[in-house]
C-alpha cells in the first residue's frame, strides 16, 4: 500500500544545502529522488542542453502545460515504480519540492513531511558556484534571476509551511547533515508508530 510510505520533501532556495542533505540521507540508506533530475531527464529527452536558463524555462513550460504540480506527478510515477520493486518501501526522500501544489500531489500516495533548508543569498551563491554543475548561474545577477523564478513557482510558501526548518548559515556540512538526519529519524519513528 502506497499510503504507508513516508515521503520526506526537501525544500529551500537554490544552494541552501538540500542536495548535500539529500546525498547524506541517501548514503544512510534512504531512497532518494531528485526533482531537478526529473526535469533534466525531460530536457535530455527533448534534446535541450541542461543550462540553468534552459532548465528554468523547461520547468516553467512543464508547469504551464500540466499545472504547478507537473514535476510532482513525474516523481509520483517514480515512487510507484520503486514501491512495485520493493513493497517494503517505507520512506523516500524527494529533493527539490518547490510548491505546496507539489506537496498535495505527493500526499495522494503517502504521508508527507517537509524539511526546509535555509541559507542566506551569499551562502547559497557560494555553494552553487562550488558545486560546478552545468546549470550554475554565471554571476550574482543570474543567480538572483533564478531565485525570482523559484519564488514565482511558489517555493516561498513551501519553505514557510515546512514541518521543520534548519538554517545552513555558519554551521558545518557535518552539523547540517546531522541535524537533518535526527529530524528525519524522528519522522520515520512517528510514521512507524502510526502504522502499528
Amino acid at each position: 500500500m502506497l499510503k504507508d510510505t513516508l515521503i520526506v520533501g526537501l525544500t529551500g532556495m537554490p544552494g541552501a544545502g538540500k542536495t548535500t542533505v539529500a546525498n547524506y540521507l541517501s548514503e544512510k540508506g534512504i531512497p532518494l529522488l531528485i526533482m531537478g533530475d526529473v526535469v533534466r531527464e525531460v530536457a535530455e529527452n527533448d534534446g535541450l542542453e541542461p543550462t540553468s536558463d534552459n532548465l528554468a524555462k523547461l520547468m516553467l513550460r512543464l508547469r504551464k502545460r500540466n499545472g504547478p504540480e507537473a514535476v510532482a506527478h513525474l516523481i509520483v510515477n517514480k515512487i510507484k515504480l520503486m514501491k512495485k520493486e520493493d513493497n517494503q518501501l517505507s520512506v523516500v526522500i524527494v529533493d527539490g519540492v518547490r510548491s505546496m501544489a507539489e506537496v498535495q500531489v505527493l500526499r495522494l500516495i503517502g504521508s508527507v513531511k517537509l524539511l526546509a533548508i535555509h541559507g542566506s543569498t551569499l551562502t547559497r551563491y557560494t555553494h552553487v558556484r562550488e558545486r560546478g554543475r552545468s546549470d550554475v548561474p554565471s554571476n550574482i545577477v543570474e543567480f538572483d534571476k533564478r531565485d525570482k523564478i523559484e519564488m514565482d513557482v511558489g517555493i516561498s510558501n513551501a519553505i514557510a509551511l515546512a514541518d521543520e526548518t534548519i538554517s545552513n548559515n555558519d554551521i558545518s556540512i557535518s552539523e547540517l547533515c546531522q541535524r537533518s538526519f535526527i529530524t528525519i529519524q524522528k519522522w520515520i519513528q512517528e510514521s512507524r508508530n502510526r502504522s502499528i
